[in-house]
């Protein structure tokens, strides 16, 4: 069994067209992605403390994920790859980030929806709260689920970014 990790192996700070987003990784997956920021201070305070330095993981190329993340915040169609590092979250938490990892651009999908496909119909608020503790919105993209009649509910960046998300999108029910 492998050891839970302490912090991230390395972080980045980008600009983007919406403000400054920040990413960390492990050996073993992404650890963390910011909602763009006003400053590069906060989008570095949102991310992990480092750990030990160990070279970067042959799963990741900083600059591509790097290059993305400016795209997808140019309204650019991007897919997202890389492992979310194992040691986050719950199993049922993995699950629901994983289920939603499926979710296409433009496709929106319900907490409930969500709830069932994980094998648990009727847990539609504890979606709910896998959502708000996702670690990596856009590389899980959360702001892709939507309460049970399509109104937008909670979003650590606000309603309003996850509205701007999904018309940048052009998010519909699916």
């Amino acid at each position: 069994m492998r050891k839970m990790t302490l912090g991230c192996q390395g972080k980045r700070i980008i600009g983007t067209r919406l403000g400054w987003v920040g990413f960390a990784w492990s050996q073993h997956g992404i650890m963390a992605v910011t909602l763009p920021k006003a400053s590069e201070a906060t989008a570095l305070s949102g991310l992990p403390t480092t750990g030990p330095e160990t070279g970067i993981p042959a799963w990741l190329d900083v600059d591509d994920l790097a290059g993305r993340l400016q795209r997808y915040f140019e309204g650019v169609a991007v897919q997202f790859h890389e492992p979310i590092d194992p040691d986050l979250g719950t199993r049922f938490q993995r699950r629901v980030w994983a289920i939603t990892r499926t979710i296409r651009r433009g496709m929106t999908r319900t907490y409930g929806d969500i709830a069932r496909e994980a094998g648990s119909p009727g847990a539609a608020r504890a979606v709910g709260q896998a959502m708000a503790r996702n670690p990596c919105p856009v590389v899980v993209p959360c702001h892709r689920v939507v309460g049970h009649d399509g109104r937008l509910t909670g979003f650590g960046g606000g309603l309003a970014m996850k509205q701007q998300m999904l018309d940048m999108e052009e998010a519909s029910p699916q």
